[in-house]
């Protein structure tokens, strides 16, 4: 009798150790997402599910380019691309991205611009002064966040410079649909 109460004892501690170890890496480490909508095509597709590092963001600093999960409201996260940092100038003239002035190379976006109408940019010119931003650069503990899909993509241009404390994490690998698993660039 004292065998099976110390086994079952034993058993109860495994699942509870489980079960905490799974609520720790889900809340802090890693998460799943999945995205809602057309912004991220051709890099992502609506319903893809992917992974989120929740552990980058709380020790580093963001890096251009990372596509990230941000809270958008308190019920909804938004995927976006991570464009500027705090204290960049961005500016978009005859559909090349400036950063500081230089010019930057967009290859996520090969795909869309190949399928663009001629002579009709696949990102219309603006400056960070035309945004809710509304001044010459991102503001101190912010992002300039953008979709891939820059004609359907409801980002930094409409809502403003992204405060770093809303990121959730950036996004990792994509595990669903299986046919598109992938470590994420």
């Amino acid at each position: 009798m004292k065998e099976e109460k110390s086994e079952l004892w034993e058993w109860t501690k495994a699942f509870l150790i489980a079960i905490l170890l799974a609520v720790v890496v889900r809340h802090f480490i890693f998460s799943p997402a999945t995205v809602k909508g057309e912004s991220m095509m051709p890099t992502l597709h609506d319903r893809d599910r992917m992974i989120v590092d929740k552990v980058n963001y709380s020790l580093l600093e963001p890096k251009r380019f990372d596509i990230i999960v941000f809270r958008a409201s308190p019920s909804e996260n938004y995927v976006k691309r991570v464009i500027g940092l705090p204290g960049d100038t961005i500016e978009y003239k005859d559909d090349i991205l400036y950063i500081n002035g230089k010019a930057y190379e967009e290859p996520y976006l090969d795909e869309y611009k190949k399928q663009n109408m001629p002579g009709i940019p696949l990102t219309y010119s603006f400056s960070l002064k035309d945004t809710p931003i509304g001044r010459d650069t991102v503001p101190k503990g912010h992002l300039f966040v953008m979709g891939d899909n820059r004609g359907h993509s409801t980002d930094s241009r409409h809502i403003g410079a992204i405060p770093i404390e809303d990121v959730l994490g950036t996004a990792k690998i994509i595990f669903w649909p299986f046919k598109d698993f992938q470590m994420i660039k």
